[in-house]
C-alpha cells in the first residue's frame, strides 16, 4: 500500500505523514529529499517550480514507490497530472489530501523552519492547487492524534 500525503507547503505534510507511516508500519518518504539541486535553488528564492522542473522529480518519486511494499509519501502533489504520474503503475495508492484555511497555514509557515520553502511561496501553491475529487480529506486545524486516527480508519 502506498498513501500520499498532499497539500500546500506548511500544511503539515511531514508530521501527519510521518505519524502516518508509524501507525502503519510503512517507510516514511519526504519528497522534498528527491528535489534536484536545481529545483532546491529556485524555491530558495522564492522561485515557484513550473511543470518542466517537476516532471524528473515527479518520475524519480514513482519509480521510488514502485520499489516499495508500504509507504507513506509526503509530496505537494498540487495538480491531478502529478498525482496520476506518481501513481502509474502502482496498484494500491491512496490519497490523504490536508487542507486549511490560507491564514492557518500561513501562520504555521510564518513560525516554522524549513531548508528552502519560504512562505512567499503559499499564495502560488494556492493558485496551483487542484484539490483532489478522490482521496481522504482532513482538516488540518484537527488534533495530530484525530488526523491519524480518521486517516487509518478510512484507509
Amino acid at each position: 500500500m502506498i498513501v500520499l500525503v498532499m497539500g500546500v507547503a506548511g500544511v503539515g505534510k511531514t508530521t501527519i505523514g510521518e505519524a502516518l507511516a508509524h501507525a502503519l508500519g510503512a517507510r516514511f518518504i519526504d519528497a522534498d529529499d528527491y528535489h534536484p539541486p536545481e529545483n532546491v535553488a529556485k524555491m530558495k528564492a522564492g522561485i515557484p517550480l513550473q511543470d518542466a522542473d517537476r516532471w524528473p522529480w515527479l518520475e524519480r518519486l514513482n519509480q521510488t514507490l514502485k520499489s516499495e511494499p508500504r509507504a507513506v509519501l509526503a509530496c505537494s502533489a498540487l495538480k491531478e497530472s502529478y498525482r496520476r504520474r506518481l501513481s502509474q503503475g502502482l496498484q494500491d495508492f491512496h490519497i490523504v489530501y490536508l487542507h486549511g484555511t490560507p491564514e492557518l497555514i500561513r501562520s504555521r509557515m510564518e513560525t516554522r523552519r524549513h531548508r528552502y520553502m519560504p512562505a512567499a511561496l503559499l499564495d502560488s501553491q494556492l493558485a496551483t492547487l487542484e484539490p483532489p475529487a478522490e482521496a481522504i480529506a482532513i482538516d488540518v486545524a484537527a488534533p495530530l492524534e484525530a488526523s491519524i486516527a480518521a486517516i487509518v480508519a478510512r484507509l
